[in-house]
């Protein structure tokens, strides 16, 4: 299926070759041959924008959906029509899709094949010389409502069928009424075709298909009877009765599904009907439900050579215990994905066995997938396999499929069905790595870097951010990437917005300095106390927007601030540590030292000293501060790499850690970004008469200076997510800790911590920044791409490389705008001297 595109929009992308296709039942019937046209060389005023895409995962992909917003593409859909797309002089199949269903077209779509760990190179283009090569349709939606009949109570007598775009069926319409063919919406792809119950049993339905040829238009021309018997395209292959069908969704009340059948109304909308994707939309009017009366909109979504069926639900309003689920038939296996993996990684829920009414030994598959963290409970009914969802905003995503064992190539086993399960899932967490540039963009960056262009690059992604969702993390706000609502949290209200407190000294601006009390300071009540922390959760991560907090303070003089951080002090103050003092990762992470945490805590903690204590009592917290980072490079650092692990377990006993010495087995490039960014962050708050203190700490910058240096990438100047095996497959180069390595080199500089000959590193390191990871759209505004949006260790993450290579890559989260941003500052400074 198409890749998700709400994390990150500019990649996963796609080019465009074919405009969406009409609904009619003539286009539908067309039947062309693919062909892949010989094309001109394609450069200059044509072209749009170039793509190095590789497949993560060690198997091959058959037309692999990458998908391009024309946003990042820098251009308007009015020039979709114009777009092609390239490999060497090969013209791709490609199309303009809507995939969010609003009834405009938002970006560019294409399908390719990869084999194993392999890596292409794409051009967008408009070139009018390039022949665009004719295609098989693969894809259909269709409605096909009666006209010229007429209405007899609840049936519809006479007439014929017609394609139409929607449908708002009159309130005499319920199941067999004859008016919808086959009762509903369909869909389908040269896999499988699928049809959804327009009534109030909302069931979702399979056709299975022993041909790849579209055949919905032709299915139920002659009534309902004729597709519940073997033809040769296929057959009405599940009995779906009162359960949730195919992937359907409902209420679970705490003992069954209550389906969507309470509606005021529900209508069905046509988005997508090309050669490589298509899809349509249902709107539930005035579900009553749960005691409460919302609106839900359900997009459906498929791709050419898929069998899955994208799934996108939005509520007007939030309700718990969402269900999707699977008709429970006699005699099927019930079937589970792996859940010891990370929340965001995609898994599942599926049904095997002789449940198809093509035949009573034939076999079907039938699953869902999702998201493991999205799922609150696995239970089932009298009818259905449930799975209960979470409620995150409102908003589901998910994907359900069928494999029927007659369709070509057809799965035969339940062994060959959970591999191809496993592999579906695996497909879906390891998404295509993609290096993007739109010609937009490469424009943009060809001005020789100075103080001022990197000036300008800093406003501007903190200027975009700051239209887009910096302000919306307040208290009792929206977690975008989180999907949650907002708390106390390091990134969102502690590093982005101390990065926009930097920016001000430099760059003055009301927007920046009202940030500070329009997020971090809202989650402070007048009594100091704070919104949504948790003290006995004892995680160092929340420590972080103190530093902000202090700024607050300093800034108004106001008591709730400074009873604040007295809070947050006395809190560090009975945080459980390891026998060598270095402070627990949190109480549900015990006696483990994390590289991120040194950053989380020991900035605030001196700073806090530097402001607020005197004597000893200050140097005594100085000296706790720096011993957290020689006791992290004791336990964390590889001699013979120069390299950090992501972190130590001093009791051995975690799953992730080496038995023998507790370390993790990986050296994460944004772990060790979060502790060269503490080391030179911590001196600005060590004064001069810590001599010993200070250089205990230049010290250890020094040697990771020079130990880093020997792996930024020669090509780039930026670094790799897992930093000891640049080009290994699914590795990729990853913009936050790149950013945080270049704040490191250039404040180390511009202190005088590290000597002028690595002013060369720092300029390269952030050059590399801007060539690699920015993207300029045509409204001005910029974004920061390739941040891993989160990596840590246990509660399924197992710390190995593969684990890293299944976190989710997103744009413009604030654990890579901060760094981005700092870092710019520091430039701007080095290049100013």
């Amino acid at each position: 299926m198409l890749n998700s595109i709400a994390s990150r929009k500019l990649i996963y992308g796609g080019l465009l070759l074919v405009a969406i296709t009409g609904c009619s039942p003539e286009k539908a019937s067309e039947q062309q041959t693919s062909a892949a046209a010989p094309a001109p060389a394609t450069q200059g005023q044509y072209q749009v924008a170039t793509a190095e895409i590789s497949n993560a995962n060690d198997f091959s992909l058959q037309q692999e959906p990458v998908y391009f917003s024309f946003y990042d593409l820098g251009i308007d859909s009015n020039d979709a029509a114009k777009l092609a797309v390239l490999v060497g002089d090969q013209v791709q199949a490609s199309q303009s899709v809507d995939t969010d269903g609003d009834g405009a077209l938002d970006g560019l779509l294409f399908v390719s094949d990869f084999a194993p760990a392999e890596r292409k190179n794409f051009v967008i283009s408009t070139d009018p010389a390039i022949v665009k090569p004719a295609l098989k349709k693969q894809t259909q939606a269709e409605i096909s409502i009666k006209e010229g009949g007429e209405w007899n109570g609840k049936v519809y007598e006479g007439g014929t069928f017609k394609n139409v775009d929607s449908v708002n069926p009159p309130p005499q319409y319920t199941d067999h009424s004859y008016w919808i063919r086959y009762e509903g919406p369909g869909i389908e792809s040269d896999k499988v075709a699928y049809r959804i119950y327009l009534d109030w049993r909302n069931g979702f339905d399979i056709f299975g298909k022993r041909v790849s040829d579209v055949v919905l238009q032709n299915v139920g021309l002659d009534g309902y009877e004729s597709y519940h018997h073997n033809e040769d395209w296929g057959v009405d292959v599940l009995k779906v009765g009162k359960s949730l069908g195919m992937g359907g969704f409902g209420f679970w009340n705490g003992k069954s599904v209550e389906l969507v059948s309470q509606t005021e109304s529900r209508s069905a909308t046509l988005t997508n009907n090309g050669d490589i994707y298509s899809g349509f939309k249902i709107n539930y009017n005035g579900w009553q439900v749960n005691n409460q009366k919302l609106d839900m909109t359900a997009h459906f979504a498929m791709n050419a050579g898929s069998r899955l069926v994208k799934v996108n639900l939005s509520k007007t309003e939030r309700l718990p215990n969402m269900a999707i689920g699977l008709v429970k038939h006699p005699g099927t296996s019930l079937l589970q994905g792996n859940q010891d993996i990370s929340g965001y990684a995609w898994t599942y829920v599926a049904s095997w066995g002789k449940q198809s009414l093509s035949g009573e030994n034939d076999h079907l598959g039938m699953a869902i997938i999702f998201r493991r963290d999205d799922r609150a409970q696995q239970t089932e009914d009298e009818t259905s396999y449930v799975s209960v969802m979470k409620d995150k905003g409102g908003q589901l995503e998910y994907y359900f499929l069928a494999a029927w064992e007659h369709e070509l190539d057809g799965v035969k086993t339940e062994a060959e069905f959970k591999a191809y399960l496993d592999r579906e899932v695996l497909r879906l967490t390891k998404e295509p790595r993609v290096r993007f540039e739109s010609t937009l963009s490469a424009e943009a960056k060809k001005k020789p870097l100075t103080a001022d262009v990197a000036l300008n690059w800093t406003k501007a992604l903190a200027d975009s951010e700051l239209d887009r969702k910096t302000l919306n993390y307040h208290y009792q706000g929206w977690d975008e990437n989180r999907r949650r609502p907002s708390k106390f949290e390091y990134d969102v209200v502690g590093l982005q917005i101390m990065a926009l407190q930097a920016l001000n000294e430099v760059s003055p601006d009301a927007r920046y300095v009202d940030a500070a009390e329009k997020v971090t300071g809202s989650f402070i009540a007048d009594d100091g106390h704070i919104h949504t922390f948790e003290p006995e959760l004892f995680s160092i991560d929340l420590t972080k927007p103190g530093d902000v907090v202090m700024v607050l303070e300093q800034r108004t003089g106001e008591e709730k601030y400074r009873k604040a951080v007295d809070f947050l002090r006395e809190n560090l103050k009975r945080h459980p540590r390891t026998s060598g003092g270095a402070f627990w990762h949190r109480s549900t992470y015990p006696n483990q030292l994390w590289l991120d945490g040194v950053y989380m805590g020991m900035p605030f903690l001196a700073q806090y000293a530097a402001l607020y204590e005197t004597g000893e009592q200050q140097h005594e917290s100085f000296k706790e501060a720096v011993h957290e980072f020689v006791i992290a490079r004791e336990q964390l650092r590889n001699p013979d790499t120069g390299l950090y692990y992501h972190a130590w377990d001093e009791s051995k006993k975690a799953p992730w850690a080496n038995k023998e010495t507790g370390q993790a087995s990986q050296y994460w490039l944004r772990g060790l970004g979060w502790y060269a960014m503490a080391l030179v962050d911590v001196l600005d708050y060590l004064p001069e008469s810590e001599t010993e203190l200070r250089k205990t700490m230049i010290d250890i910058a020094q040697e990771l200076a020079a130990d880093l240096v020997r792996y930024q990438d020669a090509e780039t100047g930026t670094w790799w997510q897992i930093l000891d095996k640049p080009g290994a497959i699914a590795n990729y180069r990853e913009s936050s800790g790149s950013a945080m390595f270049t704040y490191f080199y250039a404040k180390a500089v511009n202190k005088g911590y590290l000597p002028e000959s690595y002013r060369d590193v720092a300029i390269k390191a952030y050059q590399g920044l801007i060539n690699e990871f920015v993207t300029v759209h045509k409204d001005g505004k910029i974004s920061m791409t390739d941040q891993c949006l989160v990596a840590g260790l246990g509660f399924g993450r197992d710390g190995s490389y593969d684990y890293y290579m299944t976190e989710r890559i997103f744009s413009n989260d604030a654990k890579g705008n901060g760094p981005f941003i700092f870092a710019g500052v520091e430039m701007y400074k080095l290049l100013k001297q």
